[in-house]
């Protein structure tokens, strides 16, 4: 079975740093990426593929560079997760396809105000 997944996300990562950290991660997990960008306005498009051996992996790494999927992206990847166990040995090199859209925040982190010492 193919899964070919569009996800929507948000970040308050610098749209730059958020391309780079990605993009070593999945490469890191074993993904290719097979094209990665940002606007003007924020957003960060990346499509990229990996071996579904590689699910929990890929979606602890998209967790941790600081992303938040909306609630279908969620859902998605739980169910590609779920599928690959319990389909292990029938679908575990079998690729899975991610178009991501994520936008960026990256004003709201420096416009809050330092905390202070009390």
């Amino acid at each position: 079975m193919t899964w070919a997944l569009e996800m929507k996300a948000v970040s308050v990562v610098e749209p730059s740093r958020l391309v780079r950290a990605l993009s070593g991660g999945i490469m890191g997990c074993g993904g290719w990426i097979l094209s990665r960008g940002s606007t003007d306005t924020g957003v960060v498009n990346l499509l990229f593929e990996f071996e579904r051996q590689a699910c929990i992996d890929i979606y602890s790494m998209l967790i941790a560079a600081g992303i938040e999927l909306s609630h279908h992206g969620h859902i998605r990847f739980t169910e590609l997760c779920q599928c690959t166990r319990n389909h292990y040995l029938d679908c575990s090199e079998d690729i899975a396809s991610v178009d991501l859209e994520i936008q960026t925040f990256p004003s709201v982190v420096m416009s809050r105000p330092a905390p202070r010492n009390t």
